[in-house]
Formats: structure tokens, C-alpha cells, sequence
């Protein structure tokens, strides 16, 4: 018999599941929805590696800023439950409105030292205030056996690794590889707002950090980051419908904070570019 979802809308509701889970492992897969295979992928490992599957499905207004897409970001709730249900998840955590998870006396957050600093956080200040504060509630909410993220958001794996290390927590962070369409693109639930003429131009970006993934391969010594950079610029501005690049970042793998040289050790290479209209994320890493 298929295994049937329960869905809990309040942080009751689903402490009181969590919590009569004692002596189960439990996995979790925190979303925002708009399920696509890298999240499915999350889901298929953690059903494979705990007893118990736990879900969430939360459009966190705290991790974005303004003029961004909080309004249009894709919401299909019933969608999503029957995906989730379907790759085997028991408990779905889904809560109907922000003041569920943020109340009228809401002032605490979680203010990671640094990351304001990285190139994402420049280009989106608060985001990883945001993405700190919702992760730990909800770690704090569910309390899971293990955690699991997608390696497209390397800097978030970077942030919620440290606060488990940093806050104590008995939680172990999964990160899987990147989940990317045939022709390299990194799959996200912002894909949707790529046109048709965008979605063909688009696998340029993985195009670029190939570029320099070969650079490394083939470096007879060790490579300055500006070497990477200029690879991956030089590939993005190959293509028309690159209008802007925000940045391309040669970073450490463990810290994600910027390095001069890359040699056997590797390095995160990352980038946010406009493909059209669309701001697009990714990153590979060199090793």
C-alpha cells in the first residue's frame, strides 16, 4: 500500500508528530514548492537513508528582499503534496499563512556573521538573515536525524552547515549534486519565468562555469582566480541575451569566502547573471 501524507498546518500539529518519532530517523527536506526533480532527488534520499520523511513547504517572506519575487513566486500546493506523497513523504509541514511561522511579537533573528559580505549577499542584503532564521526554526520545529539541500544554493549549504556547528545541533547536513535539465541547466522553481527564447539561451550559464572546470582540468600549475573569472566572463558574454553579470566568484569550499589562488585543494566557482529578464544562479565546484 502507497504511504499516505499528513499534512500539518501549525508548529503543534507537527511537533507532536515529530516528537512521538523519538527512536526513528527522521529526514528532512525543507522546500518552498514549485517541486522539481532537484528536490525530488532530495526526497528519493532521504526516504532511501531514514525511517520517517518529513517535508516542508514554506514561502519564507524573510529571505527576500525588495523588488524581488515574493508575490510571483510559484505557489501549487496541491501539486507539490501529491508529488511528495507520491516519492514517499509521511509528514508535510505546510504552513497556511507567514504568522504561523512569524507571530505579531516576532523580533528574533538568526544574523550570520559575514555573509552579507559574499557576492550573493551584496547583491541581496537580508537574504541570508532570512534563510538563517527559517532553517533553524524550522531545525527547531522538526528536529531532524538529517537535513537535505541541493549544491545549486552552495553558499546557503555553507551557512546552515555552520549554524549547526555553530548553534549545537544534532543534525546532519546533507548536500547533494545539482540536479540540471539535459542540457546543463541548473533545474530551480524560477525556471518557470524563463520565456521560450530565454530557456534556449540559458544552458550558456553552465556553458560559462564548464569553461572554467576545463581551465582547472588542464592547469599545469595552480590558476589565479582571475584566470577562472575571465573564462567565465568570456563564455557569458558569448551569448546576446546575457544582459548582466552580477558576479562570478572563485571561493573557498568550506567557507565560501574568496580566494586569489586555486590549486589542488579546488575552489566553488559561482556566478548570478540576467539571462533576458531572468536572474540566474549556479555554481560548480573544481576538484
Amino acid at each position: 500500500m502507497a504511504r499516505r501524507i499528513t499534512i500539518h498546518q501549525t508548529i503543534s500539529s507537527i511537533r507532536k508528530a515529530s516528537n512521538a518519532l523519538s527512536e526513528k530517523s527522521v529526514g528532512f527536506v525543507p522546500t518552498m514548492g514549485a517541486l522539481h526533480d532537484g528536490h525530488l532527488s532530495l526526497v528519493r534520499e532521504a526516504r532511501a537513508k531514514n525511517d520517517v520523511v518529513i517535508a516542508s513547504l514554506f514561502v519564507n517572506p524573510t529571505q527576500f528582499g525588495l523588488n524581488e519575487d515574493l508575490d510571483k513566486y510559484p505557489r501549487q500546493f496541491e501539486r507539490d503534496a501529491e508529488l511528495l506523497e507520491q516519492f514517499g513523504v509521511d509528514h508535510l509541514f505546510a504552513p497556511p499563512t507567514n504568522e504561523v511561522m512569524y507571530g505579531a511579537k516576532h523580533i528574533t533573528y538568526v544574523d550570520p556573521q559575514g555573509f552579507d559580505e559574499i557576492p550573493e549577499g551584496i547583491k541581496r542584503p537580508g537574504f541570508f538573515r532570512g534563510v538563517a532564521t527559517i532553517v533553524t526554526k524550522l531545525f527547531n520545529i522538526v528536529n531532524p536525524t538529517r537535513a537535505y539541500f541541493g549544491q545549486k544554493d552552495a553558499a546557503q549549504c555553507c551557512l546552515i552547515k555552520r549554524i549547526v556547528e555553530d548553534l549545537n545541533m544534532d543534525i546532519e547536513v546533507c548536500v547533494l549534486e545539482t540536479v540540471r535539465e539535459d542540457d546543463g541547466l541548473a533545474m530551480s522553481s524560477r525556471n518557470a519565468y524563463l520565456s521560450a527564447e530565454e530557456r534556449a539561451a540559458s544552458p550558456i550559464v553552465y556553458q560559462s562555469l564548464c569553461a572554467a572546470q576545463e581551465k582547472f582540468a588542464d592547469r599545469k600549475s595552480d590558476l589565479t582566480s582571475t584566470e577562472l573569472k575571465d573564462a567565465v566572463v568570456a563564455k557569458l558574454n558569448s551569448e546576446p541575451l546575457v544582459s548582466e553579470i552580477q558576479y562570478v566568484s572563485i571561493d573557498d569550499t568550506e567557507t565560501m569566502r574568496p580566494i586569489d589562488i586555486v590549486g589542488d585543494t579546488g575552489a566553488v566557482v559561482s556566478l548570478a547573471c540576467i539571462v533576458g529578464s531572468v536572474r540566474l544562479i549556479d555554481n560548480i565546484v573544481l576538484k
